[in-house]
């Protein structure tokens, strides 16, 4: 397995975990005509655990990557939503409104490592 999987396994682990720890703030990104905020907050998380616990294993690998990979697609409003937020909001700090936007092109290469672990490339 390369780095490259193991490192999203850990992001979407850690994510995942996050989510039924503080789903506040991942509650607060849901775009805004999105019912159930907590409830999508929770099966985001579980979705991301499962697929963290899937890209770690060569037998699931390959379908943990396909679900990782539409999951990001997936969530990526989310992160739009949240980089909206930040840059309308006037207390948020310059550097974090930077970061939310500096994340969006980051995506790409999380779901071109999840296609390839899919394909048994990693």
């Amino acid at each position: 397995m390369s780095r490259d999987v193991k490192g999203l396994a850990v992001i979407l682990g850690v994510a995942g975990v996050l989510h039924f720890v503080k789903p506040e703030p991942f509650e607060r990104i849901v775009p805004k005509p999105l019912p159930y905020k907590r409830e999508l907050v929770l099966a985001s998380g579980a979705v991301e655990v499962a697929c963290a616990a899937g890209l770690l294993s060569p037998r699931s690998r390959p379908l943990a990557g396909k679900v990782t990979a539409l999951l990001m697609v997936a969530v990526f409003p989310a992160n739009v939503q949240m980089s909206i937020d930040a840059v309308r909001s006037p207390k948020a700090p310059g550097w974090f409104k930077a970061g939310t936007l500096a994340r969006l092109p980051l995506q790409a290469p999380l779901i071109r490592t999840a296609l390839k672990a899919s394909r048994g490339q990693g």
